[in-house]
């Protein structure tokens, strides 16, 4: 069929052109014609959840005898189709749309609905055998769907993508804390030379700050998804037009098809009316992506050189690094990995001023969901796609540069920290002083005075003894 081809179809507010190819109704092609705004749509995890969500819908309805055994199969069938990402392209509404996700909501009822009809051979906006408002909606509500399918779709993401990619990063650098635990380098605070300490410990605080903040942030973030499920709440969280075991039965039925068990808000006017559990995710997520930034930040910066920088790190060379210099290779991950952290950061921004406040929660009803959607599936995919990079594409193939620790450690100046126990600060800060005028090493200037018998001053300036006081 010509897609320049239209069917006339109504609604409550008259008649609609609507493509004769379209699955949708004429509910979503106003919503298409009054919101050209970003050219993009909801996240898709979202509509795939929609279709989880409307598929435990029609079968709750159908269990509690709300809706025909038949007409509620095929609505279960026509919403797993949906779930499966089959109908994609009919999801056509932009992500800045009514602040409800009501334009959304009826996206996916009007392409179920049509899905239903099509296979009845009953044609596409005849309504029948299943109406997308009396059928597909049935005992719901856009302002507890739309939030119950934000719900899904982050908790799900979590679960399968940033969860695994979080611990597949934590393992790796857990891992490379104690393969590189017997070499020492120069430890740097101010971006100035301090006293050594062994890579191996720089590692293990990287592989600490993932665990805590990434690993444990995503199962934060996770069991904020999945509890205080807004559905039962209809309109203002009433529960009007629904059976009293619908939310309950609802989220057992998604626990079913997903695998996560989900939990029915306990206050549903408190679940739509602001949206506290994205703020709370989100917060999570922004402080992972601060981790992360950190993370590549130092790496960037001790693989930098190659004869001119730090250079204790050898970064995997996985691309060139300039159109004008040959040769020159650039820390091209470490990049992505902060420029990730700076979206994630902005996204909680966005989350946070839409989620709670006078700005998108007023009164009964949060009115920028598809934002908070649209900001929060960004953060958890852009955090998981980044951290499995960061694994494949740098840290498999991190180098340190031994040698070039070790060089760095007997240059320091720093090394006079542990002497000044013995010659006392004010004198200790001379002789470093003295040290760089005259372009030495401590143990240099030492020897030169002679301070101290050359067993103490062996033990005293053994640098690896320095990072474990205490350890003989």
């Amino acid at each position: 069929m010509s897609q320049a081809a239209y069917r006339t179809e109504k609604d409550s507010m008259g008649e609609m052109k609507v493509p004769d190819w379209a699955l949708w109704g004429a509910s979503t092609q106003r919503a298409v014609e009054n919101f050209p705004i970003s050219g993009r749509g909801i996240p898709a995890e979202v509509v795939h959840a929609f279709g989880l969500l409307k598929a435990a819908c029609a079968q709750v309805n159908k269990d509690l005898g709300k809706l025909e055994p038949t007409l509620a199969n095929a609505i279960i069938d026509a919403s797993n189709e949906v779930a499966q990402g089959k109908h994609d392209k009919h999801f056509v509404v932009d992500v800045y749309q009514t602040g409800s996700g009501t334009s959304s909501n009826m996206n996916a009822n009007e392409v179920i609905a049509n899905i239903v009809s099509q296979k009845a051979g009953k044609g596409i906006g005849s309504k029948e055998p299943a109406h997308p408002n009396d059928h597909v909606n049935m005992g719901q509500s856009s302002n507890d769907t739309f939030p119950a399918a934000m719900h899904i779709a982050a908790a799900v993401a979590i679960k399968q993508n940033l969860e695994p990619a979080a611990l597949g990063l934590q393992k790796v650098l857990d891992g490379q804390a104690k393969d590189w635990d017997q070499i020492v380098k120069i430890g740097r605070t101010h971006l100035m030379d301090a006293t050594p300490i062994r890579v191996g410990q720089v590692f293990s605080g990287y592989a600490s700050a993932v665990d805590m903040w990434l690993c444990n942030g995503a199962k934060r973030s996770f069991d904020e998804m999945r509890t205080n499920m807004p559905i039962w709440g209809t309109a203002v969280g009433t529960g009007i037009n629904t059976h009293v075991e619908f939310g309950q039965r609802v989220c057992g039925a998604l626990s079913k098809s997903t695998g996560v068990n989900f939990e029915e808000a306990v206050n549903h006017p408190e679940s739509q009316s602001a949206k506290g559990s994205f703020v709370q995710a989100s917060g999570n997520l922004k402080s992972s992506a601060v981790a992360l930034s950190k993370i590549a930040n130092d790496i960037r910066w001790l693989g930098s050189g190659p004869r001119c920088g730090i250079f204790e790190l050898s970064l995997p060379e996985i691309q060139p690094g300039s159109s004008i210099m040959p040769g020159k290779v650039n820390p091209v991950i470490c990049e992505s990995v902060i420029q990730v952290a700076a979206r994630v950061i902005a996204n909680d921004a966005a989350v946070t001023y839409g989620g709670f406040g006078g700005v998108g929660s007023i009164m009964e009803l949060n009115v920028a969901m598809p934002l908070i959607a649209d900001a929060i599936m960004d953060s958890i995919n852009l955090l998981a796609n980044v951290s499995n990079v960061f694994v494949d594409k740098l840290l498999s193939d991190l180098v340190v540069n031994q040698q070039r620790c070790t060089d760095l450690i007997d240059q320091s100046l720093m090394m006079v920290t542990s002497l000044a126990p013995k010659l006392g600060y004010d004198n200790a800060a001379k002789l470093a002083k003295q040290a760089f005028t005259e372009n030495k090493t401590i143990r240099q200037l030492v020897q030169d005075q002679n301070l101290m018998e050359a067993k103490e001053l062996d033990t005293l300036l053994d640098p690896r003894a320095m990072t474990q006081p205490g350890v003989d």
